[in-house]
């Protein structure tokens, strides 16, 4: 598994890229999730950049922003290039965003073509600059339950579009993550992966609650410490070692958390492969 962290991990920490990566090199990390917020901010520090990276043995594993399929069209595409020229800077191949900010259930037919079209759009745009547009399975979007991604996946209808597979966001819709990964393996780019205490605290992940720094992180805890079961989803992806995953970590203790859910999971897939060495 190629394993990153995520700047969006350290969204209020001062701390810089560089102190970041040499984090991600010690610990051998793969990569990093450069959070699209971070990526235009670095704009003018030239001496960042992807051959940087490389140096150190990493890479962006992924740009992740957040790209508008309702309002202003114009607006919208110049975000969309802003965006893709990033990733390219940065040499990463894959942009994650979501499906809008609206619940499945809540959008109406005519507005679920028009966002459909502007997500269509999206990724020929990306593709045209040798790009995957993944779009994460989130609550409040048209990725947020099994049934409206698939056919999301389906009105889109574009090679260039995949997914993020939010494995906790996929249980939090009342889904089975190892019924529905099987379904659609062959559009996932990526993974995200997180836990949480308790079904009854899912509402810690919300955006306006993550991204306050006054929030509460009651209830986030480490990868195989919830309530997911992260040892039955992960027999999924076992034997598949070129899979790209994320470490979404938003609570406190950020780099000891990543460093013992890194550990668990290199302890995991150790003892998957003895497993089936033993049962040869």
């Amino acid at each position: 598994m190629h394993l990153s962290i995520c700047t969006i991990s350290f969204r209020h920490h001062l701390v810089s890229l560089e102190n970041l990566a040499e984090w991600a090199r010690t610990h051998a990390f793969d990569g990093i999730e450069l959070w699209g917020v971070h990526a235009i901010g670095l704009e003018h520090q030239p001496q960042y950049d992807a051959k940087w990276l490389q140096d150190m043995g990493l890479s962006i594993s992924m740009l992740s922003d957040y790209l508008p399929l309702v309002g202003d069209r114009h607006a919208a595409n110049q975000k969309c290039a802003h965006i893709c020229r990033l990733a390219d800077y940065w040499q990463t191949g894959k942009v994650r965003t979501f499906a809008g900010h609206q619940a499945s259930d809540d959008v109406d037919a005519v507005q679920r073509q028009q966002m459909t079209l502007r997500l269509r759009d999206i990724c020929q745009y990306a593709a045209e600059s040798g790009l995957d547009v993944l779009v994460e399975t989130h609550p409040n979007t048209l990725a947020d339950t099994p049934t409206s991604t698939l056919r999301l996946l389906e009105e889109v209808n574009h090679p260039a579009l995949k997914l993020n597979f939010d494995t906790l966001h996929v249980w939090e819709a009342g889904a089975d993550p190892v019924a529905f990964h099987r379904q659609v393996i062959e559009h996932i780019g990526h993974y995200h992966l997180k836990n949480i205490q308790s079904r009854e605290q899912l509402s810690v992940f919300s955006p306006e609650n993550v991204y306050s720094p006054a929030g509460t992180r009651q209830g986030m805890v480490p990868l195989f410490n919830g309530a997911l079961d992260y040892n039955a989803f992960l027999q999924g992806v076992a034997n598949k070692p070129s899979v790209s995953a994320s470490l979404e970590w938003f609570g406190h203790d950020v780099k000891k958390t990543l460093l013992h859910d890194k550990k668990k999971l290199e302890l995991y897939f150790k003892n998957i492969s003895l497993d089936s060495v033993l049962a040869v």
